[in-house]
């Protein structure tokens, strides 16, 4: 722990609820925060500033039971909105005046899942549930649900009320299992699923692979060759195409950044079984785009080495051979993929840099993310091109709007 010298913090412009924005996936959406009577209601306040990072207006209802955990003042100050506790004349649980993109029962207890599927309103949180439920069978609005109680309450009746729900059209979001209990989620984990049910991106159920990081090639059973891209970009990618509803699989090197557990992905740790891995992946789902952003090794040991080469000696030659290119096997293996390709270069001029991206859209990939070593923004973030046929070469800043700008690319495209 560092010692403090009682100064203090340096000025904000966020005012006192405000939060910092992620992203905008829930921008301009209004959604409802019920809270149940689990002692998880606790987190509640933290979800629904988590859900106003992405931009969300959040309305909290609390039953008496999830008071007991949490408090109206505590729920009000999170969500900057009166809290619901009971019905009145204002009829709120019918939300007439501001209908809600989505309601999110979060915790949602045993009790309340069995009354919801049997259609039982005699309170708050059911009566307003009762209304999502009409709203939701017209494609007004999306529920989902977050079972949250002991294992010894998860029985045969509810998972018929589950199953009777999900046939419903509810969105049942898998609980955290941990020490013999459905817990509450991560708040990121709730808010992406959130995200995905309500977007309306050209994106949503596109099938679409990212491939990231390092894929180190075998001198040994113990040394490899590898370089030092991290496969952040990747993950950044991966992560805002899930958020906008896209059926995603991240193929990741295995490295010191890994994806959140949420966000579908498959970890490699050689060449070869990113080799594997993207073939069988192609081969098995419908895939429209491939996103290929992986430091992809150029070279590999003509020979692996059986065991352990001893150290302390003269080291054998190693002879480097070509690695076969895997983004051209799956061009010619897989015609109609829509292939966005990287291309990374270092001690070569921004000229030569879009030279080369221009000449593999000539060998037919639609576009190509360029950046080289030499270049970058102000406070050392990364600095890329996209280079097409059609436009000028755009620039942008930072893997995360790398993420965003290459999503909206696809949304614009995907359909032409």
């Amino acid at each position: 722990m560092s010692n403090w010298d009682f100064s203090p913090p340096p000025e904000s412009d966020l005012g006192d609820r405000e939060v910092p924005l992620d992203g905008t996936h829930l921008q301009h959406k209004p959604i409802a925060l019920l809270v149940t009577g689990s002692i998880a209601a606790m987190k509640a306040p933290l979800l629904a500033r988590a859900l106003r990072r992405q931009g969300a207006d959040v309305v909290a209802f609390a039953s008496p039971e999830a008071l007991r955990y949490t408090t109206i003042d505590t729920l009000e100050w999170s969500t900057t909105n009166p809290v619901v506790t009971k019905l009145t004349a204002a009829a709120e649980h019918l939300s007439d005046d501001n209908p809600f993109a989505a309601y999110l029962v979060a915790p949602a207890t045993y009790n309340t899942i069995n009354k919801m599927a049997l259609g039982i309103a005699d309170g708050v949180i059911t009566s307003a549930l009762g209304s999502a439920i009409g709203r939701m069978e017209r494609g007004k609005t999306q529920i989902l649900v977050v079972p949250t109680m002991h294992g010894s309450l998860h029985n045969s009746i509810l998972t018929e009320s589950l199953n009777k729900l999900q046939t419903m059209g509810v969105h049942i979001v898998p609980p955290r299992i941990d020490y013999g209990k459905n817990n509450l989620p991560d708040e990121k984990e709730i808010v992406a699923e959130v995200s995905r049910v309500v977007s309306r991106s050209p994106l949503k159920g596109v099938y679409i692979m990212v491939t990231g990081g390092a894929t180190p090639v075998p001198i040994d059973n113990v040394r490899r060759i590898t370089n030092r891209f991290t496969g952040k970009l990747g993950i950044e990618i991966a992560h805002e195409l899930y958020l906008r509803g896209a059926n995603i699989c991240l193929i990741h090197g295995q490295g010191r950044y890994l994806p959140p557990s949420y966000l579908p992905h498959q970890i490699i740790s050689t060449y070869q079984e990113y080799r594997t891995k993207v073939s069988e992946e192609l081969q098995q789902h419908p895939y429209r785009v491939g996103i290929f952003s992986a430091a992809v090794a150029d070279y590999q040991p003509e020979q692996i080495f059986p065991g352990k080469i001893p150290s302390g000696g003269v080291l054998k030659t190693i002879n480097l051979i070509p690695t076969p290119k895997v983004i051209q096997e799956v061009k010619n293996n897989f015609p109609e993929l829509y292939m966005v390709t990287f291309k990374y270069q270092e001690n070569i001029s921004h000229e030569e840099l879009i030279n080369i991206a221009q000449a593999r859209l000539k060998q037919g990939y639609p576009l190509v993310v360029a950046n080289r070593g030499e270049e970058r923004g102000i406070h050392g973030e990364q600095v890329a091109y996209f280079v097409t046929k059609k436009d000028n070469p755009q620039q942008v800043i930072s893997k995360k709007q790398i993420a965003i700008e290459l999503s909206n690319y696809l949304e614009k495209t995907i359909n032409n």
